[in-house]
């Protein structure tokens, strides 16, 4: 009798661990393995995509990185559902703001650092991913990890430069129940960004614009509506971010001047003239060059941010464009209906702005640039290994913690989007998605070492490199004899072409 109830007791403690136990359960069986738990309370009837309700928040981290090294922190937080085709999904995401009533029963912000996400500067704004259409629940994180490694914003902010969202895995309950895994992120937002605020006196000076399709001529920056209302917050297929309490005329005439200068009317010669005084050129190639390399599909424009730190100060150049990504979830091998998908055509930059005549006509040598960049990249943060090592990690943590399989359990019979039991056949079908894709884009970009263009790394590029630097032959391109990418050329290239080379049995 004894021994059938340990069996029983221990069944028990497996199911509260691995099964979908309640907040208090799985709360006190946390382990360091553990994601955090993160219980939302609201009235769940009065949930909706318009309006904010009131509940709260609790978060429970037994590594303790929520805030001030607290192990359990719990806040008053409005919420609504966000986003688009997803909130139709039973698996919501949700828009999160902390508040508090002051003495007088004024609702005021409480900023946090959850996490340590925004360390620098906390904000009382957040989102909790639900990832509802992702197989593999970690393609929108993975592809904002491997973005801010290789880019940030082309000035300086009080966030180091970032130029995308940060997260962490969360295990999410509703008034108890659980309700998934999720990722906890902070927003892309004129804070982040550095936009400077709205001013009563002065009206408006930062900007954030959101794409929200990317077809039709507006969508990709070439023509517009004339007619569409400036006095709304949506504007052909944009959507007005900040200062959306402001929505105006002055508020939606730097994305129409933008488009004027991108459209067939401004002739090559003044657009290759002035298009640095429209876009940061560095910013431009690593957007092209992240959303090749992970086959980011739905972002030219829709799901990019544009957005301008001030438009009445151009002395410090602060009405330069800057692009910045957002819901990546369609990449990596799928759509973002989780369906797979192979394609990734470098063609579908000639029919958006300025890409159509950038990267098309090599102007000002943007599509070597943008070669030299993948060069760059191909061996840190895009390299297969690299990309596999990101992948691994986020894999093993939703395993040694349970998540993956809680998940499954939850909501692995979806319909739209079914799951495996394993979370190991999906990220097997990414990674072998992405090693066929790398070499895909190396053959078409270049591969680093490849001096001779034969698609290959071996001697042959060695005494090529030999001949260049003897003055022997002027016929080659420098972006490739630059092995080492330090502007010129010479032995140190041979080393590192060596370096590159492929082991051999």
């Amino acid at each position: 009798m004894i021994r059938k109830l340990i069996i029983v007791l221990s069944f028990v403690s497996f199911v509260s661990i691995y099964g979908q136990g309640t907040f208090a359960s799985m709360k006190a069986q946390m382990t360091d393995q553990s994601l955090p738990l993160v219980n939302l309370t609201f009235n769940e009837s009065n949930l909706n995509s318009e309006d904010y309700i009131e509940g709260k928040i609790e978060i429970v981290d037994k590594q303790m990185r929520t805030v001030y090294g607290e192990e359990s922190v719990e806040y008053d937080a409005d919420f609504r559902i966000r986003g688009g085709s997803i909130a139709g999904l039973d698996k919501k995401s949700f828009a999160v703001k902390l508040f508090e009533y002051s003495k007088k029963g004024k609702k005021k912000d409480v900023d946090a650092a959850i996490f340590g996400i925004r360390e620098e500067k906390p904000d009382n704004s957040w989102i909790l991913d639900a990832m509802g259409y992702d197989k593999l629940r970690m393609r929108n994180r993975v592809c904002f990890d491997l973005w801010n490694e290789m880019s940030g914003t082309p000035y300086a902010t009080n966030y180091d430069n970032r130029n995308g969202t940060k997260g962490q895995f969360v295990e999410v309950f509703i008034n108890g129940i659980y309700h998934g895994l999720y990722c906890l992120t902070d927003k892309i937002d004129r804070k982040l960004l550095d936009g400077t605020k709205y001013d009563e006196s002065t009206g408006v000076h930062g900007l954030l614009y959101q794409g929200h399709e990317c077809e039709g001529d507006a969508g990709r920056l070439l023509s517009y509506d004339s007619n569409a209302d400036t006095g709304s917050t949506t504007w052909n297929t944009w959507e007005l971010q900040y200062p959306d309490d402001y929505p105006s005329a002055q508020a939606w005439q730097p994305l129409k001047d933008l488009i004027d200068f991108c459209s067939a009317n401004t002739v090559d010669e003044d657009f290759l003239s002035n298009y640095t005084s429209h876009f940061y050129k560095s910013n431009l190639v690593d957007y092209m060059v992240m959303t090749m390399a992970l086959n980011v599909m739905d972002n030219l424009y829709k799901n990019t941010f544009l957005s301008v730190r001030d438009i009445q100060d151009d002395v410090n150049q602060k009405d330069i464009f800057t692009l910045t990504p957002w819901d990546m979830d369609g990449s990596l091998g799928r759509t973002n209906k989780g369906i797979a998908n192979d394609v990734c055509d470098v063609t579908r930059y000639n029919g958006v702005a300025p890409y159509n005549r950038l990267y098309k006509d090599n102007m000002d040598g943007f599509a070597d640039a943008v070669k030299k960049k993948w060069l760059e990249l191909q061996t840190t943060t895009f390299s297969v290994e690299h990309v596999h090592s990101v992948l691994d990690a986020y894999a093993a943590m939703f395993v040694s913690s349970g998540a993956w399989e809680r998940e499954y359990n939850k909501w692995g019979g979806n319909a739209e989007v079914p799951l495996t039991a394993s979370v190991s056949d999906e990220l097997s079908y990414v990674k072998g998605w992405y090693e066929s894709h790398f070499k895909n884009l190396c053959d078409s970009w270049g591969w680093r070492g490849d001096v001779n263009g034969d698609l290959k790394v071996d001697m042959d590029d060695v005494g090529f490199l030999c001949d260049i630097i003897m003055g022997k032959t002027t016929e080659f391109e420098f972006n490739k004899a630059d092995v080492n990418l330090d502007g010129s050329i010479n032995a140190s290239d041979i080393v590192e072409a060596i370096r590159l080379m492929p082991e051999t049995e």
